[in-house]
């Protein structure tokens, strides 16, 4: 198999498994670490030609992460396109094991087993908490409905206010984030990079939980280590 990734989740997933099958990769994917694939642009901008270039069997990609314009060029060119739809926990399990079916794993790996029962073992939190969950500033938006990160945060006790609204990342201003009151503000480090600077300031008064965006929005190898990684920094933000 020929497999060009255009999702950094199914790339370091594809990587650990089959990494033999891999041939191409988006700039983004950075995981893991020393990578050796050929890079094809971004995942709202792929380069198509050198996508072709590689003479791929399978080129994975997400329906949220990818443009259908794109995908749907690669399929013109007689490539097999695999689409990801991700919303949940569970989902994500079910997608990892199609996705590594098709670009050849001869089994199912131990990491996805592990990271399906780490999900699967989770206590039952004592107490549950509100949260926003910026993922953009300039301007602010945050997590909306029917989100990845949204299943992930509430298998954890903490179930963020716009979880409701129309739009899955609506644009919302910062006083009305602030005026909301949550328990705590969650600050992923991607897509926006928030850190210890640029973030909490913009939240007086309010706990902030800054966190590895891989671990709140990747599915793949680092589902394992999710649960007790993210429990930890939400923890920590409540004290």
């Amino acid at each position: 198999m020929r497999v060009v990734s255009l999702v950094p989740s199914l790339t370091e997933a594809v990587a650990r498994t089959v990494p033999s099958a891999l041939v191409g990769a988006t700039d983004w994917c950075t995981h893991p670490a020393g990578l050796d694939v050929v890079r094809v642009g971004g995942t709202k901008n792929p380069n198509t030609d050198r996508i072709l270039s590689l003479a791929p069997d399978l080129v994975v990609a997400n329906e949220e992460e990818n443009r259908a314009p794109d995908l749907d060029v690669l399929r013109a060119a007689g490539v097999e396109v695999l689409v990801t739809e991700v919303r949940t926990v569970p989902q994500a399990v079910t997608e990892l094991d199609r996705v590594l079916t098709a670009c050849g794993a001869p089994s199912r790996p131990r990491w996805l087993d592990e990271a399906q029962a780490a999900w699967a073992d989770l206590p039952v939190p004592e107490r549950r908490a509100t949260a926003v969950v910026p993922i953009w500033r300039r301007p602010w938006m945050v997590l909306g409905r029917d989100t990845f990160a949204g299943d992930v945060l509430a298998r954890l006790g903490v179930d963020h206010l716009y979880a409701a609204h129309a739009e899955r990342y609506p644009k919302v201003p910062v006083d009305e984030l602030r005026a909301a009151r949550p328990d705590v503000v969650v600050l992923p480090d991607e897509p926006y990079r928030f850190t210890a600077d640029d973030g909490p300031e913009a939240f007086p008064g309010l706990p902030c939980a800054l966190v590895d965006g891989r671990h709140l929005t990747w599915y793949g190898p680092s589902l394992a280590e999710a649960p007790r990684v993210l429990a930890a920094a939400l923890r920590a933000a409540r004290r």
